[in-house]
């Protein structure tokens, strides 16, 4: 049998030109395409071509499109309000609202109109594209193809393929998709596809966390933006998204899925129907300006100057249990910002090599300009090196980074208990024991707490300040203004299993592997779509390869224990991999093959 031909799709018929069609309109004749644009009436109309002059018109300011390139762009969108305007169309999108009834009905309606041999596209987000293809009679040549906003800039495009979705269909959209200079990945037909079920996932956890007074707004969004590199935190988004988009997207995809995950937090319907929407209305998580204003301002909740934290006990000296990569980190952060700071190693070897590790860091920081010669003595004059626990009589603060396992710290907290002057804080970096373990190993819990820096600590921002129920306020108050005083973001949690970013990280991560587990989408393409549409800085797979599969298992296994939710129990396929020894770039072989 002689291969189909590919279909030559020249003519676009968009449906719908709001914010959405018009950006996809847009696309299609910036590349050479003739469009035929339909909306309900000519007022619909004249919006969508005012927004199509409004998008160029800001392309020419940028000097990204010259002024005859605009004028050519806009003479090649024609507008109707009859479906009929689209009979020698090759392909069709529709973009109207999210309803099923109203799409199902436009492709009822198309059926009458199109050459048989047309392909159909709806750009839902989140609706059944299987169920708006019964609408037509021919229901093998309808597929999702699902833009991000806004349309022009974004590079994804999910295309999501039904079961009935002919084979020749989804090749030709693909190769229409990647024509326009964008990148096509491929998924089945189920509510979220694939970036939305990610994120979607990841900002309700956000969502139930402030709820439960866990963290602050503030503080769950510079948790993510600090400690993750993301662009946004999780409650800013989806004022930006919109609470009510973000609440008929998670309805759906419970419905459909009936994870628990996915049904959405209990105030985020309070807030809809209380009209707090997001940026659209000027007030959701946060308060804005005015209505469609990105400019946040003051409201009861955003916390005053007069709260910025103090030094509530004196702090001059610092003392840091441990030699490896983090502890090594955490002393040159305190060297540098002028504490004196004593360091215990468990042998002279491993001291050493912690001032030859800072040495180095700051010949390279020289080098590229990001410290003055001068300041190199200064910073190497407050280091004191030791292999006697009890060198630690004197100093203020003492930060334990030693090895991941309780018993080891527990011991060390005795010690340090005893060692330590009255009044001296004791503060552990663990990511992912209870802090209170440790604290009820001393005879003074009220000065325990968890100071948890990233790695590598000289370079995050971020730090995550754990209060158990017996750390006494001044201390942590005290632990948050230190962070700042080394030019840190503190937020502040309580002693729960994985913190805040932990926390909402690593339910995402294995929710990426579930979703590879069902052979939904391939590696490449789950990290693409978080990438592109969402703007993560990492895939799903390449920052699970970067951490460690391992590591990642083992804090997986924490918050399943503590929390028993049954979604946080780890991928079968992670276990699987850690089992095999495939842990990732460090074995050379993880998610993706690193041997070559």
């Amino acid at each position: 049998m002689m291969p189909a031909m590919a279909r030559d799709l020249q003519t676009i018929g968009v449906v719908g030109l709001g914010t959405m069609g018009a950006g996809i309109a847009e696309v299609f004749a910036r590349h050479g395409y003739a469009v035929r644009g339909v909306e309900l009436s000519d007022d619909a109309i004249a919006r969508g071509r005012e927004h199509l002059e409004h998008s160029t018109g800001r392309a020419v300011k940028r000097g990204k499109l010259s002024e005859d390139d605009q004028r050519s762009l806009l003479d090649r969108i024609s507008y109707s309000t009859e479906l009929k305007s689209l009979a020698d169309a090759d392909f069709v999108i529709e973009a109207v609202v999210e309803s099923l009834e109203v799409k199902k009905d436009i492709f009822r309606r198309l059926d009458e109109v199109i050459d048989p041999e047309a392909v159909l596209a709806t750009n839902t987000s989140s609706l059944s594209v299987t169920e708006i293809s019964t609408a037509n009679a021919h229901p093998g040549r309808v597929v999702g193809v699902h833009f991000f906003n806004p349309a022009p800039v974004q590079g994804l495009v999910e295309v999501v393929r039904t079961v009935v979705t002919e084979p020749d269909v989804l090749e030709d959209v693909q190769a229409l998709v990647e024509k326009l200079g964008k990148n096509p990945v491929v998924c089945g037909d189920k509510a979220g596809f694939i970036a939305n079920t990610l994120l979607f996932g990841y900002l309700n956890h956000a969502v139930s966390m402030y709820e439960g007074k866990f963290a602050t707004r503030e503080d769950l969004d510079a948790a993510m933006r600090f400690g993750c590199g993301y662009p946004m935190g999780p409650l800013a988004l989806l004022d930006l998204i919109g609470l009510d988009t973000a609440y008929e997207i998670l309805e759906t995809m419970y419905r459909q899925g009936r994870d628990r995950l996915h049904a959405p937090a209990p105030i985020l319907k309070q807030m809809v129907t209380a009209g707090m929407l997001g940026r659209k209305t000027g007030r959701g998580f946060y308060t804005y300006e005015a209505p469609d204003s990105p400019v946040v301002v003051a409201d009861p909740q955003t916390p005053s100057e007069d709260d910025e934290p103090q030094l509530r006990r004196g702090i001059n000296s610092v003392g840091v249990v441990g030699t490896g990569t983090m502890a090594t980190g955490i002393v040159e952060v305190f060297a540098k910002a002028g504490y004196d700071v004593t360091y215990v190693g468990r042998s002279q070897a491993k001291v050493d090599a912690v001032r030859s590790t800072i040495e180095r860091s700051l010949d390279k920081a020289i080098q590229r300009g990001k410290l003055e010669e001068a300041a190199r003595a200064g910073v190497l004059g407050h280091l004191t090196g030791t292999t006697s626990l009890d060198d630690l009589a004197g100093v203020d603060i003492v930060v334990e980074a030693i090895a991941e396992d309780l018993r080891v710290k527990t011991t060390l907290f005795e010690n340090l208990d005893e060692i330590c002057r009255p009044g001296a804080i004791l503060a552990t970096t663990t990511s992912s024991l209870p802090v209170i373990e440790l604290a009820q190993a001393t005879a003074r819990p009220q000065d325990v707490v968890g100071i948890h820096f990233f790695n590598p600590a000289p370079v995050m921002k971020l730090v995550e300040v754990v209060s158990t129920v017996s750390t006494a306020d001044d201390v942590a108050e005290t632990a948050r203004a230190l962070c700042a005083a080394v030019g840190k973001v503190a937020v502040s949690c309580a002693d729960r299993a994985g913190f805040i970013v932990n926390a909402l990280l690593f339910p995402y991560l294995n929710d990426a592997i579930k979703m590879l587990e069902a052979h939904y989408a391939t590696a490449d393409d789950i990290d693409t779509a978080m990438k592109q549409g969402c703007a993560l800085p990492m895939g799903p797979f390449e920052l699970l390869d970067v951490v460690g599969n391992d590591v990642s298992l083992a804090i997986e296994r924490e918050l399943y224990l503590e929390f028993r939710e049954p979604g946080f129990a780890p991928a079968p396929l992670l276990e699987h991999l850690v089992t095999a020894g495939y842990l990732g770039r460090k074995t050379k072989r993880g998610f993706r093959d690193y041997s070559h």
